[in-house]
């Protein structure tokens, strides 16, 4: 089992960046490739950023790509995202994924993922 906690939602300005983490814990010595979810009020969990074991392979929704970037520093056991140039649209809740799951692709949807974070909250707004 891994737990994920993710941190570093807030409220802030358009344009504005935040950098959010994800810590994991348990066992975290298995290979796993890591994502970030989205959630609005109403909406379905949406993709965001996935990141591979070992950071060589990255993808990006198309609404964030360019703005957005994942990484991760497996030493810490942590995966980032850096968003910048935020938009009201960014709003949601946000998730950090992870799966030991071997594939030739970065998974996108939120069932190609085993373990889930609580979440935090990004408010994007003037």
């Amino acid at each position: 089992q891994v737990q994920l906690v993710e941190s570093g939602g807030g409220l802030v300005q358009p344009g504005d960046s935040l950098r959010l983490s994800c810590a994991a814990s348990g066992r975290t010595n298995r290979y796993y490739s890591m994502g970030w979810f989205r959630q609005a009020p109403g909406k379905e969990r949406e993709f965001v950023a996935a990141i591979s074991w070992i950071g060589a392979s990255t993808y990006y929704a198309n609404s964030v790509q360019g703005r957005f970037t994942i990484s991760r520093a497996n030493a810490k056991n942590t995966v980032y995202l850096q968003m910048n140039s935020l938009k009201p649209e960014d709003t949601a809740l946000y998730y950090c994924a992870a799966t030991p799951r071997i594939s030739s692709t970065l998974g996108v949807g939120v069932d190609e993922y085993d373990y889930w974070g609580q979440g935090t909250q990004v408010t994007v707004s003037s």
